[in-house]
């Protein structure tokens, strides 16, 4: 059984988690959409930005957010004078540095999903009049659906392990910031908590076998679908 402490930390996580995945999904379907569709200039320098999380240090990522969406940063000023909105040391912040760090990961799955549709099926459907977005909402995004769900599962496991720019960002408050890897981070500081970080460790081995393999099988399904269309 797992104890209160362990189940508050797996709890806000799954809720950081969740929250992340959804609300940065509509910026990584335009994003990825983009990518995979558009020619314009400075294409590459707008692909290397949203990636550019990948390969940053994840503290790098959390000052960044501090420093901009703080209570006292350039974005994070406005919010919180005009709609009393505060990223910094809440749940809140938690979910923004895990959207921002997972977001790369999420645009790189659709973007290959995108990429594998047929985009004669699309034209043929625009020559019998079916107007951009009537084609993109029937024919690119339920072709694209399985690479929109792995994606999702690949941020929010990305998301669930997320420490550095959580951390660095909105601190490690219990009840509020303290997701499962900080939680880990507290026991490994405390003198005989060892068996308690080593029971979060087996959680969030288990988490991100199940959202590996899910991941796989749903991007064989939709390799499968791609050759028989």
């Amino acid at each position: 059984m797992l104890t209160e402490y362990e189940i508050a930390a797996l709890t806000l996580s799954l809720k950081v988690s969740s929250i992340a995945v959804l609300c940065s999904l509509p910026f990584g379907i335009f994003c990825a959409w983009l990518l995979a569709r558009v020619e314009f200039p400075g294409k590459s320098v707008v692909d290397s930005l949203i990636h550019l999380p990948l390969v940053l240090p994840p503290v790098v990522v959390g000052y960044l957010l501090l420093v901009s969406m703080g209570r006292q940063g350039v974005i994070g000023q406005w919010l919180y004078q005009w709609f009393g909105l505060s990223f910094s040391f809440s749940w809140r912040g938690a979910a923004l540095a895990a959207a921002v760090v997972s977001f790369p990961l999420m645009v790189r799955a659709i973007r290959q999903s995108l990429e594998a549709v047929d985009t004669r099926l699309e034209d043929a459907a625009r020559t019998l009049g079916s107007s951009r977005w009537r084609v993109f909402f029937t024919i690119t995004l339920p072709l694209t659906a399985p690479g929109i769900v792995s994606g999702m599962i690949i941020a929010f496991a990305r998301s669930l392990g997320e420490f550095g720019s959580t951390i660095t960002f909105v601190s490690n408050i219990p009840g509020e910031t303290r997701t499962i890897p900080l939680a880990m981070y507290s026991f490994i500081e405390t003198p005989g908590a060892e068996y308690a970080a080593m029971r979060l460790c087996i959680i969030s081995i288990v988490i991100a076998m199940m959202s590996l393999i899910a991941s796989q099988w749903l991007t064989k399904k939709a390799q499968q679908r791609t050759a028989s269309a």
